[in-house]
């Protein structure tokens, strides 16, 4: 696997310009290595944590449904499984990935889903388009979280929900510091390891510190207009769901 092109981490991730380029090609790089190292590095609890989102949607069937930064479509197909009548779209910025996720729909025959290649910041779609939007480590990687959450209420129709797992702040700092340090040394040796570049992997936690975190996420989407908001968090604040409802 080609390394990604060298480009200064801890510059372009800070940089509402430079990030996206950034994210582009790093998930062009690890696209056909993504769903294990997110099982790696999760000890295999990424799925359950997925699927609890899912539960927490409480889908009645006849939804449309957007699962944004989808990757190779972990909830995009989780969230496909509990539609009847309704429709799930994944977007992702990658092409890499939706190439992954577009096999795989392929192999399952799954006719309520499809995948589109689209940036959050500038969604595709019209407004009031879905009654709910997930994303699966998504809002840290958007160069403006503000804006892409401004995006995300604009395609969700009145009552439409967002639910957005992530990577959280502990609220104890001593944990919080336990937690960054080692997703630097096991992200690192993996980036090594498997791409040939420590940065790769290490991406994560150098996101993570610029990242708000679970509880001014939940600000923000206050900010934003979302009513009902709040979060569950998991194994002590390390990931969190954050959720909100556009109001009627």
């Amino acid at each position: 696997m080609k390394p990604i092109e060298k480009l200064d981490l801890k510059e372009h991730i800070a940089s509402k310009e430079k990030k996206q380029r950034y994210v582009n090609r790093l998930f062009e790089t690890i696209a056909a290595r993504y769903d294990f190292f997110t099982a790696f590095m999760s000890y295999g609890m990424d799925r359950g944590w997925k699927r609890e989102m899912i539960r927490m949607l409480k889908l009645e069937g006849s939804e449309a449904t957007l699962d944004i930064a989808c990757g190779t479509g972990d909830i995009t197909f989780m969230t496909a499984a509990q539609l009847t009548t309704g429709r799930a779209v994944g977007l992702d910025i990658t092409q890499a990935m939706l190439r992954i996720a577009e096999r795989k729909r392929r192999e399952r025959d799954i006719a309520n889903l499809c995948f589109h290649r689209g940036d959050i910041m500038h969604l595709p779609f019209a407004d009031q388009t879905f009654d709910c939007v997930t994303g699966g480590y998504a809002l840290r990687n958007v160069p403006d979280l503000a804006g892409g959450l401004t995006e995300i209420k604009r395609v969700l129709r009145p009552g439409g929900c967002l639910l957005s797992l992530d990577f959280g702040h502990p609220p104890n700092q001593l944990y919080r510091r336990a937690y960054l340090h080692y997703l630097t040394i096991v992200g690192s040796m993996a980036g090594l390891m498997m791409h040939g570049d420590a940065d790769t992997y290490r991406y994560i936690p150098e996101t993570l510190k610029l990242y708000p975190g679970q509880r001014s996420v939940r600000q923000m989407m206050d900010a934003a207009g979302f009513v009902d908001t709040g979060f569950r968090e998991f194994g002590g604040g390390i990931m969190a769901i954050n959720y909100g409802t556009k109001p009627r």
